[in-house]
């Protein structure tokens, strides 16, 4: 099995943020959100990367352009998560190995963390394992479904999900990794059946179980991973959180 590879989703433009940039271009404490993620990788010991640009690509390229382990995939509609990853399909199709995938958007992404993920999927090795987290306040985001055994069973968004499905505390932070092989066969069967007309990633853990796959979450991210950026009051938000650290 070969080294892990990362694909990192950085098309987004983030209306929200007031700003022209691309969202991830946008800083933090000095620097774009979207290095704090490349770092975190790097130190987590993934060893290429997959970059998927759209608005404004040419910003995010010549901002990378000095990383060697790095290469762009072009995601020109946004037509979803599910499809960013499908945009990465000629760079990934001969990996055997794992493949983490993550939100470019998320400077508090801790090394230590992906690590955790990728330690348990070289000794379990399943088809997909999502990283989870025990939040305090579940409030709008998916929850993870699990059986009376403790299985995962499936990511209910809070639109979708009933009353006891409300009361789950643990929830899907958009942090995975993936058998590359098998990832890719599922983004065959992938589809934009939805309100939206976009394709999720969070299908594809649900598909691979129902192709008999071993599916896991593993709730090991760390509450400060749950902080996102995606207005200027959450990114003051999460500059004084830094600050904060930096102090300790």
């Amino acid at each position: 099995m070969n080294s892990p590879i990362a694909i990192v989703m950085a098309a987004g433009k983030g209306t929200r943020m007031e700003s022209e940039l691309p969202k991830v271009l946008c800083q933090a404490n000095g620097r774009p959100l979207v290095r704090y993620v490349l770092e975190a990788l790097n130190q987590a010991g993934v060893e290429g990367m997959v970059v998927v640009v759209g608005y404004e690509a040419e910003q995010v390229e010549s901002e990378l352009s000095g990383e060697s382990n790095l290469q762009f995939a072009y995601q020109t509609e946004q037509l979803g998560t599910g499809h960013a990853v499908m945009m990465c399909r000629e760079q990934i199709k001969d990996h055997d190995g794992p493949v983490v995938v993550v939100a470019g958007d998320s400077p508090m992404m801790q090394a230590s963390s992906i690590k955790a993920l990728l330690d348990d999927f070289a000794n379990s090795t399943p088809a997909c394992l999502l990283g989870s987290l025990n939040h305090s306040d579940p409030t709008g985001l998916g929850r993870i479904v699990r059986d009376p055994d403790g299985r995962f069973v499936g990511i209910v968004e809070e639109k979708d999900a009933d009353e006891e499905q409300r009361k789950i505390s643990e929830v899907n932070m958009s942090t995975y990794v993936f058998d590359c092989q098998k990832m890719l066969s599922a983004l065959d069967r992938l589809t934009d059946d939805n309100n939206q007309k976009e394709y999720y990633i969070t299908d594809l853990p649900g598909i691979m179980l129902k192709d008999g796959e071993d599916v896991r979450a593993l709730p090991v991210l760390k509450p400060i991973e749950s902080f996102s950026v995606n207005t200027l009051e959450q990114l003051a938000e999460v500059e004084q959180v830094m600050k904060n650290l930096s102090t300790e």
